[in-house]
């Protein structure tokens, strides 16, 4: 019995995925659950697991994009597990020697016959040829030596795929590089992943039908760096997780948006729906690109739980087992780009969002404090916002928000207790 595997919905919004890569081979015998190929839909890439044990019979190549429901391969159910017994590879030694003579004594047969026709066909297949697929008529061929075009490169509309001289005009060569130098010139090319080219489509809708505005503003981090120094250990040791950079700003993000909840907003047509909950998103570079998975309901997580969250979630995408629910939704984004150095950037917002904090890296500066020059450990903050719905008044606001959380983190986030705070 042959079992049809079809692609499964990943999500709701989600009707169709690409075939990433293959994990078996097209004969292969295969075991229920095991992992059979890699799809890439536009939120995530997943695994196909078998539905039963069998040899299985591919239906689709690589980088195929299939509807969901499409039939990608068959499991023969009624096959059996392939073994190594001697009398196996009896059977199977004899089976070739039969082959092998039936081959032989048939090639004999077939040879007189063979050379009787070799004249004329041989005339047929050099006049076939001469017009084979990807070859170009000597119009076009002019035309993509005018252009400095290999016909290789080109896709044949004309009959048996002959590249007419209309190809030839349409055709594109690559953008001049100028007068090429001594040093090696080589190129390759790949194929964008589904994921990554649905991430440039929305980054590239992002900034086309959004009116964005980047403000900036900068933080002395030495009183997290007191905390941190001070309360780490105890809290890794308690908790198991380490008490990083991201519950700071997560909560001081939360302890914003309920300042100004026209940043925790969303345009939907004519209408601004405002969220009294916070899902926030963290931005996260996986293997296949970049992921934001959701913490949901953060203004409920303490320092604890942020921590835990964030380790869960980016543990996942960069495993490649984050799910297309974990990264649905949210209402604000943080990004930390400083984690790779970035100094000051302007983040994207993730649309339909309306707003996303770009984090970056702390170096030592000097700022002047009571009317002296300091050296402190100064990170510039970056906050993109949506201006239809979100004013001047309101994006600069959050911003300092944050910014005062984040340089007095006992007071404003820890209610003056740390201990509690931190549930030491």
């Amino acid at each position: 019995m042959a079992l049809e595997m079809k692609v499964p919905s990943p999500g709701e919004s989600i009707s169709e995925v690409e075939i990433a890569e293959w994990l078996v081979q097209d004969g292969d015998y295969v075991e229920k659950d095991q992992a059979v190929a890699e799809v890439d839909s536009d939120k995530a890439t997943l695994e196909l697991p078998a539905e039963a044990s069998g040899i299985i019979t591919l239906k689709a190549e690589e980088g195929d994009v299939v509807e969901v429901g499409q039939v990608v391969c068959l499991i023969d159910t009624e096959a059996e597990k392939p073994g190594d017994s001697s009398d196996d590879k009896k059977d199977e030694k004899k089976g070739e020697e039969k082959k092998e003579e039936k081959e032989s004594k048939s090639s004999e047969d077939k040879k007189e016959d063979a050379g009787k026709d070799k004249s004329s066909s041989d005339a047929k297949k050099d006049q076939k040829e001469s017009y084979a697929s990807g070859s170009p008529s000597p119009a076009a061929k002019k035309k993509l030596d005018e252009k400095g075009i290999d016909a290789k490169d080109v896709k044949g509309t004309g009959r048996d795929g002959r590249i007419t001289k209309e190809d030839a005009e349409k055709a594109e060569g690559k953008p001049s590089m100028g007068t090429p130098g001594n040093g090696s010139r080589g190129e390759s090319r790949s194929k964008m992943s589904m994921l990554r080219r649905k991430v440039a489509e929305r980054l590239v809708s992002a900034k086309n039908e959004t009116a964005m505005l980047t403000t900036f503003n900068e933080v002395d981090m030495q009183p997290i760096f007191d905390l941190r120094s001070e309360y780490k250990e105890k809290f890794k040791e308690k908790h198991g997780v380490s008490l990083g950079f991201m519950s700071f700003f997560t909560l001081a993000v939360v302890r914003a948006l309920d300042k100004f909840p026209a940043v925790n907003s969303m345009i939907d047509g004519k209408e601004m729906i405002t969220y009294d909950y916070k899902d926030i998103s963290i931005a996260v570079s996986g293997p296949k690109g970049l992921m934001v998975p959701v913490m949901r309901n953060t203004e409920n997580l303490s320092f604890r739980g942020v921590e835990q969250e964030v380790k869960r979630l980016a543990t996942r995408a960069r495993d490649g087992k984050i799910t297309v629910d974990e990264m649905t939704g949210g209402t604000f984004t943080i990004s930390n780009g400083g984690v790779f150095g970035s100094m000051l950037s302007t983040p994207i917002i993730n649309p339909p969002q309306s707003g996303i904090l770009g984090m970056h890296n702390i170096v030592e500066r000097p700022v002047a404090i009571d009317g002296k020059v300091e050296i402190r450990p100064i990170m510039y903050v970056a906050l993109s916002y949506d201006h239809r719905i979100i004013d001047g008044r309101e994006s600069v606001g959050f911003l300092v928000a944050v910014k005062e959380a984040l340089e007095d983190p006992k007071e404003l986030l820890m209610d003056g207790n740390v201990k509690k705070a931190l549930e030491l």
